[in-house]
This record gives structure tokens, C-alpha cells and sequence, in this order.
């Protein structure tokens, strides 16, 4: 018989409505059910591409035995960490602080009011039911203990967030920024690229983002290599699929050979931007292919029928961490035929297998540096390797498919819109703004009352939304704006930014908290600073801000950036590594920043050209007729002009785009 979470709407715990566990989804009927009952109340966490939470399911919760204790003991509850995030973030600081480790499936148990008592990540099921005993044998037996001990977590937990007031603070100068650099350059791979780190290597797209922009403002050679031999041997490994295009969310191995085999929209998203980014500043075959077929497997395999996009790909098929992903050489050589031997050895397939048993398909050079070796035709290899790619893509179409997780997020459509906008302005396919304002559309019509966001689709907006969903949307808006010159989108995002002023903003401690004030919480309100797989949603907010000083003019915005970015110099200068995004923010403010206006019938034309030349410290502002944003009112000429400004004063106006990238570069 199916149990309560069968009337979710979320696929991750949709997939344990079948369960003997008696779970509930957060929410009200389970907190009252633990109050009245005085039970102690079990939290399990996860997302549901999460392969280790599929294997505890399979060991604990399917098991009758470990449910019978679950359910005499606990009011047992499922939540989805990507829809609430805010519980996730509560008990993942309380497991962090108890353990020194974190991770999915998170498992916590907590006092009938909710603060927690004890927790872990993955339970064997020994483990885990020596755990249920010994914690109700606790509180049955000496509740005291559990209370006290519930007290001094929930103040470790709520101290997290309390920024030292002994700290530094202030704006960070120029040499300090550029000692932070070379810190960040003693833990760097340089061979590899990425982290110089032992296993699990993730893409964390903002330090790159950082790398390359650093590189050019410092014109620093040792940042410009270890970000370019980043993104070659992340677009070379495994964590790329060489098959469909996209990317896994991380590599088990400093290599990027062997994939976790998820695949993350946040991710992708984020890896557009930056491969976007590292195109136009050095325009590659590579980085345009990766762009390229990561968009193409987005299309295919993460948009929903109303042009949003879903959230995740499972790594498990029938049962198996990436079968759906990995060959085996007879396979390929059957598929492929007469053909197959320059698709093996460029893709490194062999008759043994190159992971257990079983070949991961990944690349050690380009098509072109192969063809070169090998003396071959570059144009004629470059097309066969397409057509292999093609008959394999349609081949593993026909397997049983990872599953699909469906939840509509609006931080992780953010990412996803910034990054096709940036794939856009970076390639020029018109598909790709298409799909961004198709996705965009879908929020202003499904997500939004006009004033606040819901976090996650599902029919219908659920669940009021964070700040990083209003970071990462107000983001692509802001972006939307500078890419069509339609002031709806800088309006819309104007509007939701006014929400977060209003209603997440501490002033006390200078930043803004991850709920809101309408929005009740068992604790104080978390504050989100380090930037993580996914950046801060107050960095994400402090650059929004910025740049809407910049299209507005209006100072309060750039104050309030000032301020949130001073708050956080401890933090930066004490861990540069985790404050990637922060600190592209400082970048800006070391460097000139300038505002450019076109003004004109051929306004987007011109914009387009400008786009070409990489300068990233701007933003661009146009009309083909009248507007009354500050940089654009009054300026009617009678042919389409440039102007480049600094803090709003211009230098001479220009009617070639040549004159003013020149400007731009020549400062």
C-alpha cells in the first residue's frame, strides 16, 4: 500500500511512496503529529539523482524490519533537499557539526519541536538500526540529555552564521587581491586542471570564471593555464559525455575520467557561461563543441514541454550506477562496423574495457591534434567521429533510460537561462536566445504573482521561494535585458529584487538571510555566504544589485552591494578558494567597469558586434527609439551611436563599433 507521500508531486519522494515506512513530507501534519505524540521525529534527506540515497532505500527503508522499529519509534519524514533546501541547510549544519562530514542521503533525528539530536549521511542497515534503538532508548529513558543536548547544537548551529566581529571588513585593494590569487594558485592541479585533490573532482565553473577573468585584468599567464587546462581536460574526460553532450556533476577520479554519473542543470547552466566566456576570449573549436552539444542535450533531454527545464538525470539505469552510459568494445565495433577502429582509439575504447570491464568514452587531445598524429584528413575525421557519435547517441536511446527528475526549479532555471544567454552572445544561435526567453516567459506567466517567486513547478508554483531563486532569476533577467534591450525584463527583475530589499535583508548583520520574514523557521533565519558547486546566494545577490546601479542609476543599489561585499573580507581574505563569485565582484571594482549605451535602428545589430570583443567588466544598455533610463533619455541621433561610459560620464560618441570596443580596450 502506498503511504502519504504518494500524493507528492516531487519524483524523489514519489520513489518511497511505496515504502513500508510510514513517511510523511514536511509540513504540518507531521510536526503536530510528533508534538502530540511527543515522538522524536526522523528526517531523511535527498534529491532524487542521488545514488546512494537509492542504495539506502533499497537496504533500509524497503526493508519491513527496519520500518516496523522506524515506525514505533519516529514521525518519519521525506523531504526533497532541492525543493526545501531551507530544512536541508538546518540539518546538514547540524550532521557537519556532530560528524565533520556531510552528504546524501542526509538522516537526522530531532526533538518533537524539530531541533535535532543526532545524525549521518549513508547507514548500512546494521548500523542504522543499532542507531533507532539507541537514540529512543535515549529519549525514553533520559529525555534531559537529549534536551540539553539539543539546546547546545541548535546555538553551535545558529553561531554558523554570526560573522566575527573582530574580522576585518571593508573593500579588498588591489595587492590583496592579488596575494589571494596566488594562494588560489598553490591548489590548483596543474597538470589535470580543477583541484589538486586525490578523488571526487568537481567543475566549480565560478573559480574558473574567476581564473580567466583574473588572467586578463592581471594578465597573468599562470591564471590563464590553469583555467584553459581546466576546461580542456574537463571537456576531454568522462564527466563530459563524449556521447550526448552535458555534463556529470563530478569525477571520482582527478582525471575526469570516471563520471558520477548524475547530470545537474545547475551545472550545466553554470559550465555554458563559463566555456561561453572562455570562447570569447580565445575562440576554440573545443570550447564552441562543448557549448554546443551540452545545448543540444539540454534541449533533448531537460526541457519540458513549456520550454522550462527540468532539474536532473539519475546516474542509476535498471538498477546500476551509469550503464545507461558505458560500452563495451564489441558494441561499439558491431554499431559502427568497418569504421570503428579511429572511434576507438580517439575515444579510448577497449577490448577489455577501461572501467571495470566496460569502457567510459573520454578523448586525451582534439579531433584536430589526432588527425595531425595519425596523418589524416582533418575534415573527413572530424565528420566520421560525428557520425559515430550520432549511431552510438541513437543506440543508447534505445536502452532503459536514468530516471528523470521533473521538479522545475526557479534557481536552477536562472542558471540555465544566464547560461544559454551567454552561449548566445558567445556563438551568435539564435536558437539559444529563443529557448532562454521561452524559459523566461514560463516564469513570468507560471511562477511569479508579479512581486514574489515560487521555488519549484510541479503543475503548478509550490513552495515560496529562497534567495537564491530570486538571486539566479534576477540574474538572468538582468541578463535578458542587456541581450534584448526589452525593459519588461529589467522591470520584472527590478521588482523581485525590491521583494528581497524588503523582506530578506538583515540589517543587523549586513547581508540577507536564505528565507524570508513571511516564512516561519524552528530556527534563526540561516545567512548563505560560501560559495560552493553553486555560488552564494548573497554573492549572487550583492552582483545583482551592482549591476542594477549600473542600468538604473539608481546609487541606493550600489550602497547596498557595497556593503554586503564589505561585510564578507574576513571571509574572503581566510578562504579565498570557497568565495569564487565574491570575488569576481571584487575584480569589478578593482578594474574600470563601464556602462555602454547603443541608441538607434541597428541598436541590436551593433550589440552583437560589441559582444564579439571580450571585456566582461560591463554592462549594455539600448533602444532603437526612446527610453527613459538615465543612460539612454535624451540621446535621439539621427544615426546609430555608441556611447561608452564610466560611472555614468561618457567619452565621445561613436558610430562604429570598431571605436568603441577600441575605448573599451584602451580605457
Amino acid at each position: 500500500m502506498p503511504n502519504r507521500l504518494a500524493a507528492a508531486h516531487s519524483p524523489y519522494l514519489l520513489q518511497h511512496a511505496h515504502n513500508p515506512v510510514d513517511w510523511y513530507p514536511w509540513g504540518e501534519e507531521a510536526l503536530e503529529k510528533a508534538k502530540r505524540e511527543n515522538k522524536l521525529i526522523l528526517v531523511s534527506i535527498g534529491y532524487a539523482a542521488c545514488h546512494w540515497c537509492h542504495v539506502m532505500e533499497r537496504e533500509c527503508f524497503e526493508d519491513e524490519e527496519v520500518a516496523a522499529l522506524m515506525n514505533q519509534y519516529f514521525v518519519n519524514i521525506k523531504v526533497d533537499r532541492e525543493e526545501r533546501p531551507d530544512i536541508d541547510k538546518v540539518y546538514m549544519d547540524a550532521v557537519m557539526l556532530m560528524t565533520r562530514r556531510g552528504g546524501w542521503p542526509l538522516n537526522a533525528i530531532a526533538l518533537p519541536d524539530g531541533r535535532p539530536i543526532y545524525g549521518g549521511t549513508y547507514f548500512p542497515k546494521h548500523h542504522w538500526t543499532g542507531v533507532l534503538q539507541q537514540v529512543a532508548q535515549t529519549w525514553i529513558q533520559d529525555p534531559d540529555r537529549a534536551e540539553t543536548y539539543a539546546k547546545e547544537l541548535l546555538s553551535a548551529i545558529e553561531t554558523l552564521d554570526i560573522i566575527d566581529p573582530t574580522q576585518p571588513k571593508g573593500q579588498i585593494q588591489r595587492g590583496e587581491f592579488e596575494a589571494l590569487m596566488d594562494s588560489w594558485v598553490e591548489e590548483m592541479d596543474p597538470e589535470w586542471g580543477g583541484r589538486n585533490v586525490e578523488a571526487n573532482k568537481f567543475p566549480l565553473p565560478q573559480n574558473n570564471l574567476l581564473l580567466l577573468r583574473a588572467a586578463y585584468y592581471l594578465q597573468d599567464q599562470r591564471l590563464l593555464f590553469l583555467a584553459e587546462n581546466t576546461l580542456e581536460k574537463m571537456a576531454f574526460g568522462g564527466i563530459f559525455d563524449q556521447i550526448g553532450g552535458g555534463f556529470a556533476r563530478y569525477s571520482v577520479d582527478p582525471h575526469w575520467k570516471v563520471p558520477h554519473f548524475e547530470k545537474m542543470l545547475y551545472d550545466n547552466g553554470q559550465l555554458l557561461s563559463l566555456y561561453a566566456e572562455a570562447y570569447r576570449q580565445q575562440p576554440r573549436r573545443l570550447y564552441q563543441e562543448v557549448i554546443t552539444r551540452t545545448v543540444d542535450f539540454v534541449a533533448r533531454e531537460l526541457t519540458s514541454p513549456e520550454g522550462a527545464f527540468y532539474a536532473s538525470l539519475d546516474a542509476d539505469s535498471e538498477g546500476e550506477e551509469g550503464r545507461f552510459y558505458v560500452w563495451s568494445f564489441q558494441e561499439v565495433q558491431t554499431l559502427l562496423g568497418e569504421d570503428y577502429r579511429n572511434f576507438c582509439d580517439y575515444y579510448n575504447i577497449l577490448p577489455g574495457g577501461n572501467w571495470e570491464g566496460r569502457n567510459i568514452p573520454f578523448v586525451l587531445e582534439t579531433e584536430e591534434e589526432f588527425a595531425a598524429r595519425w596523418q589524416l584528413d582533418e575534415t573527413t575525421f572530424i565528420a566520421s567521429m560525428e557520425e559515430g557519435r550520432k549511431i552510438l547517441r541513437e543506440a543508447r536511446e534505445r536502452r532503459v533510460r536514468p530516471g528523470l527528475d521533473h521538479k522545475i526549479l526557479t534557481s536552477w532555471n536562472g542558471l540555465m537561462i544566464k547560461g544559454l544567454l551567454d552561449a548566445y552572445q558567445a556563438l551568435g544561435t539564435d536558437r539559444y536566445l529563443q529557448m532562454a526567453q521561452r524559459a523566461a516567459t514560463f516564469f513570468m506567466h507560471h511562477m511569479t504573482d508579479g512581486q514574489r517567486l515560487f521555488r519549484s513547478f510541479q503543475g503548478e508554483g509550490k513552495i515560496a521561494a529562497f534567495l537564491d531563486d530570486y538571486g539566479h532569476m534576477v540574474e538572468a533577467f538582468l541578463a535578458l535585458y542587456q541581450v534584448t534591450f526589452e525593459e519588461r525584463w529589467l522591470e520584472q527583475a527590478e521588482k523581485w529584487q525590491g521583494y528581497v530589499d524588503t523582506h530578506f535583508y538583515d540589517g543587523e548583520v549586513g547581508l540577507y538571510t536564505y528565507t524570508s520574514d513571511e516564512e516561519p523557521t524552528f530556527v534563526k533565519r540561516k545567512i548563505e555566504r560560501q560559495d560552493d558547486v553553486i555560488p552564494s546566494s548573497n554573492a549572487v545577490t550583492a552582483h545583482n544589485l551592482f549591476i542594477l546601479s549600473k542600468l538604473t542609476g539608481k546609487s541606493v543599489y550600489g550602497l547596498r552591494s557595497e556593503e554586503v561585499l564589505h561585510a564578507m573580507k574576513g571571509d574572503i581574505l581566510v578562504s579565498p578558494s570557497w568565495h569564487a563569485k565574491w570575488m569576481q565582484l571584487v575584480l569589478q571594482k578593482i578594474f574600470p567597469f563601464y556602462e555602454v549605451a547603443v541608441v538607434g535602428e541597428r541598436a541590436l545589430e551593433y550589440l552583437s558586434e560589441i559582444h564579439e570583443a571580450y571585456y566582461p567588466h560591463k554592462i549594455t544598455v539600448g533602444t532603437r527609439d526612446a527610453s527613459t533610463l538615465p543612460l539612454l533619455k535624451d540621446k535621439q541621433p539621427s544615426e546609430t551611436t555608441i556611447y561608452v561610459c564610466e560611472g555614468y560620464s561618457c567619452r565621445l560618441p561613436v558610430n562604429k563599433v570598431e571605436d568603441a570596443v577600441r575605448q573599451l580596450l584602451n580605457g
